[in-house]
């Protein structure tokens, strides 16, 4: 059964926007720290965005601050990663994840979470 399934990569040129979107097929249990992965081709999976379904906690990895922003919608089945001024370095296949716990330090861990979807490209073109 679907569990979480991202949308919303494409191709862009650097300079440009994109909106990624991660439905959510679980438990409020399943869902308390929902993040955003990526990972390029040849390179390990690194965590990127983060979101506390509890608080709004965001948490983001530096090279993206100031031009990433992670949310969650009312109902909390929706999450979502706008992304501007987007870099060739951020080319890369974007995942969603999910996990029983409520973010913290760990947030970065990619064996730390239960729940993933299957990806979305983002590949930015300079």
């Amino acid at each position: 059964a679907k569990q979480l399934e991202e949308s919303g990569g494409g191709s862009v040129q650097a300079g440009g926007s994109l909106r990624l979107s991660c439905a959510a097929y679980l438990t409020d249990y399943n869902r308390q720290c929902m993040a955003w992965f990526r990972q390029a081709p040849g390179k390990e999976r690194e965590g990127v965005a983060a979101i506390s379904a509890w608080t709004d906690s965001a948490y983001y990895v530096d090279s993206v601050k100031g031009r990433f922003t992670i949310s969650l919608d009312n109902a909390k089945t929706t999450l979502s990663l706008e992304m501007n001024d987007l870099k060739p370095e951020d080319t890369a296949m974007y995942f969603c994840a999910a996990d029983t716990r409520d973010c913290g330090s760990w947030w970065r861990g990619e064996n730390e979470y239960n729940y993933w979807g299957q990806g979305t490209q983002v590949t930015v073109s300079s």
